[in-house]
């Protein structure tokens, strides 16, 4: 019985210690909190989060809006005096701050994390005005402290700030073929900009060569790229950069490409009229050549034939004219070059010069004679 009263006694006074220690706690706390109020804020501390490499707001944005709401520097004021919800909300009404936590530590620092938005790509709508959108498909202004350096999409539908759903699902499909192309060094150095069509497709313009890429959809964004990648690496390098007009890649396991023709060519016109100056420069320094050996390929990678040339010159007369291009065996056919020791220039030089300087004037070549009327015979008759 003794024993049984001695651990009974024991247990009774570690369960009074224990509840005379909670109470101090509890008592302590108390006066903390009561007290913490009438302590004074040291400093401002603050941390920006979710910005891997742009900086469309700064600890200094952040200090203006902590001050204006405030009315003078908060560093001195008692901590009761900060209604720390207020700055919260003041500090969200900034479009570049996605969310924001203010509180103090036990050493009387106002502590400030922000979490910044990120855009992820940069947008041009049909009628002029640009914006950016972050992750969130939120709208974003341009900054004037920062401009990214982010896939470019044109010709977006709606320029409002309330979408429509199609709308809202076009920004999704940007969202997704923007950060994947981020994600690929190649495809970030490699394309230019995204156009949107009226059907809400994608095409892409590259920074090298001229060739248009119809990429679709937003469907398999990481597949199209890839296929992309290996056509430019094994394709385009080997066939030069600018041997084809038109790359296809929104078909499942292909490419389609289109080669560059005769009617491309006549098309490119400022291409054409670097042809004909490179051919007018060659046939003054080389008068005894021949036309056909003055045109020839004027690199590996930008090639162009006679034909070619030819077809691009009767185009663009054609234009100015107003008329249908027809096919002259005359223009067709090389004209033979000087004797060596002439110091004639060759034919076919005139005329080339003529279209650079003149391109409203055709040349003489075209034109073919033209038979006497009947009326001589009528005169011989009489006589």
């Amino acid at each position: 019985m003794e024993v049984k009263k001695r651990y009974s006694i024991k247990n009774i006074l570690l369960a009074t210690f224990w509840i005379a220690l909670g109470g101090a706690t509890v008592f302590l706390l108390v006066a903390a909190i009561k007290s913490k109020p009438a302590k004074h804020c040291k400093s401002i501390e603050i941390n920006i989060h979710g910005v891997s490499n742009n900086f469309f707001v700064d600890k200094k944005d952040i200090l203006s809006t902590i001050n204006a709401i405030e009315k003078s520097n908060p560093v001195g004021k008692t901590i009761g005096s900060f209604n720390l919800k207020k700055l919260e909300t003041a500090l969200k009404l900034n479009v570049w701050i996605k969310s924001a936590e203010l509180f103090f530590d036990n050493n009387e620092i106002l502590q400030v994390t922000v979490q910044e938005r990120e855009p992820i790509a940069r947008v041009f709508t049909s009628t002029g005005t640009t914006f950016y959108i972050d992750d969130e498909l939120a709208m974003l202004p341009l900054s004037e402290k920062f401009s990214a350096r982010l896939p470019v999409f044109t010709s977006f539908p709606s320029d409002k700030k309330i979408l429509a759903k199609a709308d809202s699902n076009l920004l999704g499909d940007i969202k997704m073929i923007s950060l994947a192309i981020q994600k690929d060094s190649f495809s970030m150095a490699m394309i230019d900009q995204i156009d949107i069509t009226p059907q809400r497709l994608f095409e892409m313009i590259p920074k090298i060569g001229n060739q248009l890429i119809v990429f679709g959809d937003a469907t398999e964004v990481n597949t199209k790229l890839q296929k992309l990648k290996i056509f430019y690496k094994e394709v385009m390098v080997k066939a030069g950069w600018n041997s084809y007009s038109v790359i296809n890649v929104q078909y499942k396991n292909q490419v389609v490409a289109k080669r560059k023709g005769a009617e491309d060519v006549a098309a490119d016109s400022l291409r054409t009229l670097e042809i004909m100056k490179f051919i007018a420069e060659r046939a003054q320094k080389q008068a005894e050549d021949s036309v056909q050996q003055i045109i020839q390929p004027d690199n590996i990678r930008n090639t162009a034939d006679s034909s070619m040339i030819q077809q691009s010159i009767q185009r663009e007369e054609n234009e100015e004219s107003g008329g249908v291009a027809e096919t002259s065996n005359a223009v067709m056919t090389p004209v033979p070059a000087a004797p060596a020791n002439s110091n004639t220039k060759p034919a076919v030089v005139k005329p080339v010069t003529k279209l650079i300087t003149k391109p409203a004037q055709k040349p003489t070549v075209i034109k073919k004679p033209v038979a006497k009327p009947k009326a001589v015979m009528q005169n011989k008759n009489d006589y």
